[in-house]
């Protein structure tokens, strides 16, 4: 029996992106108040990862990591192109900071297989070498909806896919599909997913109940505490004004419950609660640049 949980933010590789297109169809003059671009137009931006360890009493009963990042698997030429700032695997630093391997992993969930949030699944680039399948241990955790999508995507986002990883990942017999509307059998009743498919289809973001409030590992439908204004979306969003329904919908029953969101891009603030201002707009306080905490 479960009696507590502690989470802990891990930082992954990070990236330099372009802010355009980060921030969709805002113009520069708003969003270079929040992300301060660089000389080619690009801001920071994490790959952040939650740690989720189960307690039965004092004994430890389960590793489970939310979100992989962006990991070190690209050629040195793909890690110009997309701004990935470290060669080493970053994550696997923090796990280890952690006092755990890759191998201590028993679930691994997956918002959605983008590049960026489950490359981190590959070791690191070696010349002349394919990057294996890391977490051998591990169940992978998907949703239904985007694993179709990630073997058959639109010519619009094929590029943000790793087709040897999805290969790895179905050779594995450790893959989870889970149909939209669905609990995860892995990971049992204490876990829920708001379905979001406005960044890309059955995106499935893991809601967990704390103390004094959920917490929701919010994905790329908010991917850091700029984006929790309702206008603003990314130029990769496939249906920006579905997510923006999506965004208004999570964030109103977040307010009601005192809910928090954990940011996987934003590279300054890992940790938020939910606000809203006197005219009603939403906004992050209480923010948390990292955090390990007790969940009863």
């Amino acid at each position: 029996m479960i009696t507590s949980k502690r989470l802990t933010s891990l930082e992954g590789n990070s990236q330099m992106l372009d802010g355009g297109a980060m921030f969709g169809n805002a113009p520069k003059a708003m969003w270079q108040r929040w992300c301060e671009p660089d000389d080619l137009n690009r801001i920071r931006l994490g790959c952040r990862a939650l740690l989720v360890q189960e307690y039965a009493g004092v004994q430890r009963m389960r590793n489970i990591l939310i979100e992989a990042g962006v990991g070190a698997f690209f050629s040195p030429e793909m890690k110009q192109r997309f701004g990935v700032q470290e060669s080493h695997h970053r994550l696997l630093e923090s796990l280890a900071d952690q006092g755990l391997g890759h191998e201590d992993i028993d679930v691994v969930v997956l918002t959605h297989l983008h590049f960026d949030h489950a490359g981190g699944l590959l070791s690191a680039w070696q010349n002349g070498q394919d990057p294996r399948l890391l977490f051998p241990n591990a169940t992978f955790v998907v949703g239904e909806t985007q694993w179709h999508r990630a073997n058959d995507p639109h010519a619009r986002d094929r590029a943000s896919y790793i087709p040897t990883l999805n290969q790895a990942l179905a050779e594995s017999g450790r893959l989870e599909l889970v149909p939209e509307g669905e609990q995860s059998p892995t990971l049992g009743a204490d876990y829920s997913f708001h379905l979001s498919s406005g960044h890309t289809p059955g995106q499935i973001l893991p809601e967990i109940d704390m103390p004094e409030g959920p917490l929701l590992f919010a994905g790329d439908l908010i991917p850091g505490a700029p984006w929790v204004h309702l206008p603003i979306t990314m130029g990769y969003d496939r249906f920006p004004e579905q997510l923006i329904d999506e965004k208004r919908s999570v964030l109103a029953q977040l307010g009601k419950r005192n809910g928090r969101l954990v940011f996987t891009h934003d590279p300054d603030v890992a940790l938020g609660r939910i606000d809203q201002d006197e005219r009603g707009r939403y906004r992050v306080v209480d923010t948390q640049a990292s955090f390990a905490e007790l969940a009863a």
